[in-house]
């Protein structure tokens, strides 16, 4: 299959170009109008598929769920949005359930299913700091055990890929040092550090800061806190909301400005409610209401308790609201998260040789059209 469009994301611009797709690959990338097409999308963008590395469901699924077709429709319709890989996030709850929702993302990946790659899994929690807890179910959050983690890893047979840990309560960074000697992405997060202890946890082998800003302790000119080590240190990874709710577009303007082009990554930390509309629902067991803005609240009061964000709105956003440049705006959705992952030799980028993950963009940031590993999904 060849697609053509004036306007692909190719080293940093968008170009004139035809994509050769040979079954889950970019075959080779050719001069605009070289050969026949079978799609030309005219001036619509391409862009690399978006890769959400914190959502914890949608349609009513939600990962702890440890429903077969509930994460089949979750992967099939967030491809939707322009989201071609994911990892799927848990919440803080009980091992039990913590172990059927693992078990659950092994089954669907070894029997199979439809749109946007399973990467592996986001474990949030329940290694979190009580007074950062945010929505975490706080009768389950735990001393970082790294026994019990085995348990967990052996249950999801290695799908564990990235987990937010409140590093401070880590004691000699045991959990962390683990991890990451295992090939897990350590992310702080739910986390009080100061900076002088989120510098440890980087040390010690963090490499990323789970939705900057929330369940963090706050900048000061005197104490920088969490905060102020996502913004000071450059090379560390950091999630970021996109939907103005979670973090307003000044703030975001001042954090991507201030970590540059490469290091931020774009996340919906999306709900069962995404794509269901107002109400109320469950969260790791606990009331919570979608409120008229489109996030999630603990039911009562004001506490943020996750988005309903669709990723290419939060594209949008970054672009359009909080007057990010395009390149930044589009590496925080792409590349950013694959080389934080370590999936960046095959994801991330329109290269030949690369995964054939590609979105189509209307001019209004709608989705004309996705490519999950070769295949249109949407």
């Amino acid at each position: 299959m060849i697609v053509q469009s004036k306007r692909i994301w190719i080293a940093g611009q968008f170009i004139e170009a035809q994509l050769e797709i040979e079954s889950t690959k970019i075959k080779s990338i050719k001069e605009y109008n070289s050969s026949p097409v079978d799609h030309d999308f005219g001036e619509l963008r391409i862009i690399p598929g978006m890769i959400d590395v914190h959502t914890h469901g949608a349609f009513g699924f939600d990962t702890n769920d440890a429903d077969e077709e509930g994460l089949r429709l979750f992967a099939k319709g967030i491809a939707a949005e322009g989201i071609t890989s994911f990892l799927p996030t848990t919440v803080t709850q009980s091992e039990e359930v913590l172990t059927k929702a693992l078990q659950n993302v092994v089954k669907v990946v070894e029997s199979g299913y439809e749109g946007a790659e399973i990467l592996g899994v986001h474990f949030e929690g329940p290694y979190l700091n009580m007074d950062f807890k945010g929505a975490q179910p706080p009768e389950y959050i735990a001393k970082a055990d790294v026994e019990q983690f085995k348990r967990y890893q052996a249950a999801a047979k290695g799908m564990i890929k990235y987990m937010t840990v409140a590093t401070e309560c880590d004691e000699n960074f045991d959990l962390t040092h683990y991890a990451t000697q295992h090939g897990v992405v350590v992310s702080i997060g739910h986390s009080g550090a100061t900076y002088s202890q989120a510098l440890q946890g980087i040390a010690n082998g963090a490499t990323s800061m789970t939705h900057v800003f929330n369940g963090m302790s706050a900048f000061n000119h005197r104490e920088p806190g969490l905060v102020g080590a996502a913004l000071r240190c450059r090379d560390v990874y950091g999630e970021i909301i996109a939907d103005g709710n979670h973090v307003i577009w000044p703030a975001i303007n001042n954090y991507m400005t201030s970590k540059g082009t490469d290091h931020v990554i774009m996340i919906t930390d999306s709900l069962c409610a995404k794509g269901n509309g107002p109400g109320e629902y469950f969260l790791g067991g606990h009331r919570i209401e979608i409120k008229a803005n489109g996030s999630a609240y603990l039911y009562g009061t004001n506490s943020l308790a996750g988005s309903t964000l669709r990723f290419n709105r939060g594209l949008q956003n970054l672009i359009e609201k909080a007057q990010i440049p395009v390149d930044a705006a589009i590496n925080a959705c792409t590349i950013n998260p694959a080389r934080m992952l370590r999936v960046d030799d095959r994801k991330g980028k329109i290269v030949a040789g690369y995964d054939a993950d590609l979105v189509v963009l209307r001019e209004n940031y709608d989705v004309e059209q996705t490519f999950c590993l070769g295949k249109v999904v949407m």
